[in-house]
């Protein structure tokens, strides 16, 4: 069995056969379990400026519209044997709202859309996935695109630079979450390393060393030695792995649209002070990348 059976999708009332759609539809044919569709939304910017009853009467032509559309959605995969149900919404704490709906659903995986601006060549990241991005418990699975449907290649990015214990707990859950998807999808399973040894990066990291030749030398093939010994313990093979040197945000980036990866599976944890403000590569690489992210939380 599948450890995504409850999916919930939430759609952009704006967008129509969206990529996260087709993503999520895919994913429920391959792995079984259930659909739940939510289009949450609330007022827009210049809804204050209209009186009392016209801004109700917009509230309920949205809903009114949405929930035909979605019962037409729902007919559609129903016919399918999909398990699907759908709910529009109109709220002015939308991520209360979704959280909301991630208990009382008990969803396991949550699906949603962002948008690819190919002029900008970036994502177009809300304030309400930055959100989501921090405050959602369970993996949050973010398409901006979706060529295949069902994910064919997919990369598990983890981070073997660091010793602490939530990092190594997060390299074998991203690795654990992107094993399983691969095998619901029978998709081919790539896993990613990335490391930086910039002047700026080895100054930020200054410690009592000297930076010599022959230590970074060593310090390269202690990394490549322990990223093997991560991949064997796991059983990727050797064609599959690969050890980057580089700025991580650009290097996944870059490494997810030359290797035509579908998916990249990352992990984030909670951080403080001016990294929160920054924030995490993850975070960060969300803008680069032109297909989907899954990102995993700490337990």
């Amino acid at each position: 069995m599948s450890q995504y059976q409850r999916l919930l999708l939430i759609a952009d009332p704006g967008m129509r056969q969206s990529p996260a759609l087709q993503r999520a539809v895919a994913l429920v044919e391959a792995c079984g379990g259930s659909l739940h569709i939510a289009a949450i939304s609330g007022p827009f910017a210049t809804l204050w400026l209209l009186d009392k009853s016209t801004e109700a009467q917009v509230r309920e032509d949205f809903l009114r519209q949405q929930q035909a559309h979605l019962k037409a959605e729902v007919d559609r995969l129903s016919a399918k044997g999909i398990a699907v149900t759908s709910e529009a919404v109109w709220t002015d704490t939308p991520i209360e709202e979704i959280l909301r709906h991630i208990h009382h659903a008990q969803a396991d995986l949550i699906i949603k859309d962002t948008r690819h601006e190919p002029i900008l060549q970036r994502a177009f990241i809300t304030p309400l996935d930055w959100r989501l991005l921090r405050e959602c418990p369970v993996p949050l699975h973010f398409v901006s695109a979706a060529e295949h449907p069902l994910p064919r290649r997919i990369v598990a990015a983890v981070d073997l630079s660091q010793a602490e214990n939530r990092v190594s707990d997060m390299n074998e859950r991203i690795l654990a979450a992107a094993s399983e998807l691969a095998l619901q999808c029978n998709a081919e399973l790539h896993l990613l390393h990335v490391y930086e040894q910039s002047p700026a990066y080895l100054a930020y990291a200054a410690a009592p060393v000297s930076w010599t030749p022959e230590f970074l030398e060593e310090l390269t093939s202690l990394m490549h030695t322990t990223f093997d010994q991560f991949a064997e313990q796991h059983a990727v093979p050797p064609q599959r792995r690969h050890v980057v040197q580089g700025s991580p945000i650009r290097v996944i980036s870059d490494f997810a649209t030359r290797e035509h990866m579908d998916a990249v599976v990352m992990g984030t944890l909670d951080r403080k002070g001016l990294e929160k403000v920054l924030g995490s590569t993850t975070e960060q690489t969300l803008y680069q990348i032109p297909s989907s992210i899954l990102v995993i939380r700490p337990v």
